[in-house]
């Protein structure tokens, strides 16, 4: 059962093109079908989340990201009685935005959008994925989702100033996004936390010993696993112990969550929109430990030396290919040269460029640009 505060599909804001209920599936759960059907959800499985250009079928990608994230919050979602079915289309939707190379891309596709004197941001650029580039269906562009999915998909990480985007005045954006959106940028951290951890250890560019040294919760936890396991392999040991902070972790946003709702009096989704901060959270002894994981990450994996060549190359792609189309139009597709007619080339170019695959954009400069 639905917890008062929950999104009740029956009471659903609705689509922005009215359709017909289906016999079998609410609408929530045709939101979910119609991201795992899109083509922007298929290209993930060719962005890159953490490593680049590592030749390894073990990595996660984009898209297997987001399928441990929808694991993630489906759990956590039931947990609190929220609506299970938006909560994963949620998941499913929230990295689709995303351009190629992961980080490194999106900060030199945003950097080249100011100069411009615009920006990119992959909620927005989400947003206008499933309101307009895939076309599925004769009577409407995009996907035509509910409001709600349209509204999680641009508050569910960050609130947007309604002066400073009244593009978006439509999304309520002087209320909280109900819990089941709020959750979705929690389980994503969870999610990464973890996983990277796991490649990065798999990847040999962190040790065993560099983690337990550098992530507190992790050198207790294997601890707690020797004891119990002593004769176990050390991989199995650490897959043990990394089980045991992903158990922590969602333990601990599940039950500060509830301990949230309850000392708020919170019974309904109006209670959860008007209250002055997000409940979802963590508390401030898992939240500390989330953020020791999380800058050990930074400073050994993301921002390491062995990887510093990739990230360089892939900002150097996105900024020369970028600056290519700015001068000479003409090579984009046809498609996009029509709308750089109705639209601003910069805008266009960025467009484009974020639909992209890894393997697309190399294939893209190496035409244009010359080799990597």
């Amino acid at each position: 059962m639905l917890a008062g505060y929950a999104v009740h599909v029956e009471n659903s804001r609705g689509r922005r093109f009215p359709e017909p209920p289906h016999p079998y599936r609410n609408d929530f759960q045709r939101d979910r079908d119609r991201v795992i059907h899109a083509r922007a959800f298929r290209r993930l499985e060719a962005k890159t989340q953490v490593f680049t250009r590592r030749n390894s079928d073990h990595f996660r990608n984009r898209l297997t990201h987001t399928l441990e994230v929808s694991q993630v919050s489906r759990t956590i979602a039931g947990a609190l009685h929220l609506n299970v079915d938006l909560v994963e289309a949620l998941a499913l939707v929230h990295d689709i935005g995303h351009p190629p190379f992961g980080h490194a891309g999106e900060k030199a596709l945003d950097a080249a959008m100011r100069e411009q004197g615009l920006y990119f941001d992959h909620n927005l650029h989400a947003l206008r994925i499933v309101e307009d580039f895939e076309q599925r269906y004769a009577a409407y562009r995009g996907l035509n989702l509910t409001f709600e999915m349209r509204e999680g998909i641009i508050k569910h990480s960050r609130d947007y100033s309604p002066a400073e985007h009244p593009e978006l005045t439509e999304y309520l954006l002087d209320q909280r996004p109900p819990l089941e959106a709020q959750l979705i940028d929690l389980t994503d951290e969870i999610a990464y936390s973890t996983a990277d951890l796991d490649d990065g250890y798999e990847s040999r560019l962190l040790s065993l010993e560099d983690i337990r040294a550098g992530v507190p919760v992790f050198d207790r936890f294997y601890r707690d696993v020797q004891e119990i396991y002593p004769e176990a392999p050390e991989k199995l040991k650490f897959n043990e112990a990394l089980k045991r902070i992903l158990n922590r972790f969602v333990d601990g946003l599940i039950t500060n969550t509830k301990r949230r709702i309850g000392q708020a009096g919170i019974l309904t989704l109006d209670h959860v929109r008007s209250h002055p901060q997000r409940l979802a959270g963590f508390s401030p002894e898992v939240e500390a430990e989330r953020k020791q994981a999380k800058s050990f990450l930074y400073e050994n994996l993301y921002f390491s030396k062995a990887l510093a060549g990739e990230k360089d190359d892939a900002e150097r792609i996105v900024t020369d290919l970028f600056a290519f189309w700015m001068q000479d139009p003409t090579a984009l597709p046809q498609n996009y040269q029509e709308k750089a007619e109705e639209d601003s080339l910069p805008r266009v170019i960025c467009d484009y460029i974020a639909g992209m695959t890894d393997n697309f954009i190399f294939e893209q400069y190496e035409r244009y640009c010359g080799r990597v």
